[in-house]
């Protein structure tokens, strides 16, 4: 049978039409599939979150070498994901949460975020710890991107270690909330591997509309660290690294300053400081030995991953090729405002290079993890970069106009109180009222050598004299003290203080209109420290202060009546130790310096003296906590009542069983 050929041209027709059809809904349907793999994963019910959603998901854990016994001591590698997702209306800068670990974690590292604090992986994080994103800081809205996933939400990957917790238990973290200021979060919703929680604006801490910028504003604390970048080019950038200390009682002194580059940087050049090792080596192999294939590396400064800057010499202000950058070349030495405001900035400049894949004029990223550190000055903690407004300054041309820099970004770095063990230096006591003298805590400055001194014992009592000379020349004088004052010697004798400075406060005098107090200052160390400042708190006594004659002071009532203590011109160098000829006989012998201070008595809060009153709280030097005596020396007087007290008890009870005998 034959087929006319306008069925054939019709059957042809319909076999075009439906493969175009089908062809057509085959597309339509994998446009669907990847708009649902576009779209996030979340707990069901959590879907109208308004705020900053978080969900922490523990993965797996495998038991690690060694294999114990004991369950407590037993290490486990676990596995984990910290989703955090921006479903609200606003942009979320600077993202930054708190895990609350609790088995002991060690977090070995974060794929997506670095340690708020800025220290290095593995870090232990027991206590809990904050994570801020790295690279991706911010996290738009699902409005202002079209629900573009990879700028509403990251993902980190958490890899560690932690102890104490059995299998089929699973090593859940306390809570987890988001860090940033303007949001409240409630208590996690917990599962059995997995808890999440929804953070929304705080209505009562709301930002001011007014002041409201692109970036996030600048931040306030100890220590404030800018990085602007003033020229960028596709492969280099010029930045200028600023610190101003805006704490009253902190301070710097030689400053080195560290940082780690995270994508491959390196540093060509520096004005206004110094790298630590002048190092190309990490340059000539790797990537940068590849782009850079025909660079001279023996111009370029520093090539490692860590580099070291320090601060340089005054002398080097003018150089042309070193210097001529404002607050630069002060010997690394930042002093508060309280004392100098015109010595509280120090700046330089650097010159970065950068590697592929950043190879734009606008792909710029701040190096993370920054530390500071001085010779004997507090312990600063820096959070990571966070992205502000641009840096204004004069135009250099001198006409009435304001330079902005191509980007910026601020470090803030806070000063955190020694733990026990950890201070660099010490106070010891001292009363007219006591014929002992009461040294520095045993090891409040640490203890690395303990084999043949008790790290555990109390330090012994001291006749005055024995503070003038080295803890590894006062056993003897310690010895014989005790001996005199029929104290106990303990076997083997407590470990010394190891602290570089000690500051003794010696109560020299109470009477009724007021009472005075000496203070010396040894400097145990070989470094001299120039302009030098000390400062003392009391808890009731502090606003009292009257005079004090050798040293300048003054007392700042806004800091809980702080007495600020520093020398007079031609005594404001308090010079390192000088070595004595034979450690037995002629010991070394510390730079000294000393002062008397005098207070009244008046106000409702009259200070008893005898009851310890007259010693301070809280003593710095050059910003430092130092470590306090955990004693004070004892009034003969009371001690003397109470001897009166208890023979008066023995007499009546003795009076007592004579009656009962006859």
């Amino acid at each position: 049978m034959k087929l006319s050929w306008k069925v054939v041209a019709f059957m042809l027709f319909l076999f075009h039409s439906t493969n175009h059809i089908s062809l057509a809904q085959q597309q339509g349907n994998d446009e669907a599939d990847d708009e649902a793999e576009k779209q996030p994963t979340i707990p069901k019910g959590q879907e109208h979150c308004k705020g900053i959603f978080i969900w922490y998901n523990f993965i797996s854990r495998t038991k690690e070498f060694p294999r114990l016994k004991n369950t407590i001591a037993q290490s486990w590698a676990f596995k984990s994901r910290v989703t955090i997702l921006n479903m609200g209306t606003s942009e979320l800068q600077a993202w930054k949460i708190f895990i609350g670990f609790q088995y002991k974690e060690i977090l070995v590292s974060a794929k997506g975020a670095v340690l708020t604090s800025g220290v290095d992986f593995p870090a232990p994080v027991g206590n809990g710890t904050y994570l801020s994103g790295y690279p991706q800081t911010d996290l738009e809205t699902s409005i202002d991107t079209a629900n573009e996933l990879d700028k509403i939400q990251v993902k980190v990957e958490l890899r560690g270690t932690q102890f104490g917790l059995k299998p089929p238990g699973n090593p859940m973290p306390k809570t987890i909330k988001l860090a940033n200021n303007g949001y409240k979060c409630p208590s996690p919703t917990r599962r059995k591997a997995s808890m999440y929680v929804c953070c929304v604006k705080d209505p009562k801490l709301q930002a001011n509309k007014t002041t409201k910028t692109k970036f996030l504003p600048r931040q306030k604390g100890d220590l404030l660290i800018s990085y602007d970048v003033s020229q960028a080019y596709k492969n280099n950038y010029l930045a200028q690294v600023t610190i101003e200390n805006r704490h009253p009682l902190g301070r710097l002194d030689h400053w080195n300053l560290t940082w780690e580059w995270m994508r491959g940087e390196f540093i060509n050049s520096l004005k206004g400081a110094y790298v630590r090792k002048v190092d190309i080596s990490g340059c000539l192999n790797g990537k940068v030995g590849e782009y850079y294939g025909d660079m001279d590396f023996s111009k370029v400064l520093n090539c490692e991953k860590k580099p070291i800057l320090f601060d340089l010499p005054p002398e080097k202000a003018d150089d042309a090729q070193m210097g001529k950058i404002p607050f630069c070349c002060r010997n690394g030495t930042l002093l508060p405002e309280t004392m100098d405001s015109t010595k509280s900035k120090s700046a330089f400049v650097i010159e970065v290079f950068k590697i592929p894949p950043d190879l734009n004029r606008t792909t710029i990223y701040p190096p993370q993890k920054w530390k500071i550190v001085g010779d004997l000055n507090p312990d600063y903690r820096c959070g990571a970069p966070i992205r502000v407004e641009p840096a204004q300054s004069p135009d250099p041309t001198g006409v009435e106009a304001v330079k902005y820099a191509i980007a910026s970004w601020q470090i803030v770095c806070n000063i955190s109180r020694p733990t026990k063990g950890n201070s660099r230096c010490c106070v010891t006591f001292s009363a007219y009222y006591n014929k002992s003298a009461i040294p520095c805590d045993t090891c409040a400055c640490g203890c690395e050598d303990t084999a043949k001194c008790n790290p555990n014992k109390p330090a012994m009592l001291l006749p005055p004299e024995a503070l003038l000379v080295p803890f590894e020349n006062r056993s003897v004088k310690a010895k014989a003290w005790a001996q005199i004052q029929h104290f106990k010697v303990p076997k083997p004798l407590p470990c010394g203080d190891n602290c570089g400075v000690s500051i003794n406060w010696h109560v020299s005098s109470d009477y009724k209109q007021g009472w005075a107090a000496r203070l010396t200052l040894f400097n145990w160390k070989s470094i001299n420290f120039q302009n030098w400042f000390t400062a003392v708190q009391f808890k009731k006594a502090g606003s009292g202060y009257e005079r004090m004659f050798s040293f300048n002071a003054t007392l700042l009532k806004e800091l809980n009546n702080t007495i600020f203590i520093q020398g007079i011109e031609g005594m404001n160098y308090l010079i390192g130790k000088k070595n004595g000829s034979d450690p037995e006989n002629d010991p070394d012998v510390p730079g000294k310096q000393q002062s008397v201070i005098t207070f009244k008595k008046s106000g409702k809060t009259w200070p008893d003296i005898a009851k310890g009153d007259g010693f301070p709280t809280k003593v710095l030097f050059n910003g430092e906590e130092c470590a306090l005596p955990s004693r004070i020396p004892v009034s003969t007087g009371i001690r003397f009542s109470f001897s009166l007290s208890l023979l008066f008890l023995c007499k009546f009870v003795s009076f007592l069983l004579i009656q009962r005998l006859n």
